[in-house]
């Protein structure tokens, strides 16, 4: 299983749709997408709302999205083009429990991308991807703690900017690539083909959705 993970510093800053933007060129992979939320205490994960469940009641609901039209994030997913949407909603803390079903419920495919920076304790993709919004100034712990694991650094609308976060060690930021991201182009040309080679994948046999290559050689994109 080739795996990508997006995370990012914060919540609201385009993860999703860079995912959307990386399913959608990258059509042909025929990916399976997750979105992983974590919901603080006293919160359920069955269906986020509060709770006075014990620690180890239902600590986590992992669903298969199957509307492309609907207003979840997985749905976005599978209106981009994935050929599945998977959502895992589990109590903070408890990912690690969580993590043997998803695991078996990814078994039989072959490219994966994860909407989590958590997920990084527990396996390691082949590319991981970090949004940054230099305007937010929050800076998750999860985010932080994995951020000398990025393979590259996406910026929103703008350059990085260290100083946003006082504190923050600015050599974290430093000898990594770095991929702009705007609303109108959440996953350039550029992005797509970093992805594909830390994929493993040819570059010959690259194929970006709405090039002028062929549909048959489009077809033929490699699993």
């Amino acid at each position: 299983m080739n795996t990508v993970v997006v995370g990012g510093h914060t919540r609201n800053i385009g993860k999703t749709s860079v995912m959307a933007g990386l399913i959608h060129a990258l059509r042909c992979l025929d990916w399976t997408a997750v979105k992983i939320t974590q919901y603080g205490h006293g919160i359920c994960s069955r269906d986020g709302e509060p709770c006075g469940c014990a620690p180890t009641e239902h600590a986590f609901v992992l669903s298969e999205e199957q509307d492309a039209r609907g207003r979840w994030d997985t749905c976005r997913y599978l209106a981009a083009g994935a050929r599945r949407a998977l959502w895992l909603r589990v109590r903070q803390g408890q990912l690690e429990e969580a993590f043997p079903a998803l695991r078996e419920a990814l078994a039989s495919d072959d490219h994966v991308v994860i909407e989590s920076n958590s997920i990084l304790g527990l396996l390691r993709p082949a590319v991981y991807l970090v949004v940054l919004d230099s305007s937010a100034r929050d800076f998750k712990t999860s985010a932080l703690r994995y951020l000398a694991l990025a393979d590259a650094l996406l910026p929103i609308e703008s350059r990085i900017d260290a100083a946003a976060w006082p504190g923050l060690d600015s050599g974290l930021f430093r000898d990594k690539p770095v991929f702009s991201v705007t609303s109108s182009r959440p996953a350039s040309g550029e992005l797509c083909r970093f992805v594909w080679k830390k994929l493993g994948l040819r570059d010959a046999d690259l194929v970006l959705a709405g090039s002028t290559s062929t549909t048959k050689k489009e077809r033929t994109c490699p699993r």
